[in-house]
């Protein structure tokens, strides 16, 4: 059984920081590639940014690059979304996913495990 749970999300003013984590359990991740997706509210759940577990190799998507940064733990089997200089636009709930593989994908559909979510409120 795969598992993956988000933490670390909440309120926070616009401009502000917060760091969520993904805490990954039930099998080995290092084939995985770690996606972070965000849905605003009533919108469809978009990529936000993902990472290879061994290489290291991150992309992100235009909104948030130079403001959000991934990175991972591999002792910890978790992974790490950085969030910096916060938008109202920000706000939703974020999820992290699991991707088999090397390949780098922003495709949702490609994802093959998925968190719960966790919510991000950014206040104007």
């Amino acid at each position: 059984q795969v598992q993956l749970v988000e933490s670390g999300g909440g309120l926070v003013q616009a401009g502000g920081s917060l760091r969520l984590s993904c805490a990954a359990s039930g099998r080995s991740f290092s084939s995985y590639v770690m996606g972070w997706f965000h849905q605003a509210p009533g919108k469809e759940r978009e990529f936000v940014g993902c990472i290879t577990w061994s290489g290291g190799s991150t992309a992100y998507a235009v909104s948030v690059k130079g403001r959000f940064t991934i990175s991972r733990d591999n002792v910890k089997n978790t992974v790490y979304l950085q969030m910096n200089s916060l938008k109202p636009e920000d706000t939703g709930v974020y999820y992290c996913a699991a991707k088999f593989g090397s390949a780098i994908t922003i495709q949702s559909g490609r994802y093959d495990y998925w968190g719960q979510g966790t919510q991000v409120t950014v206040s104007s």
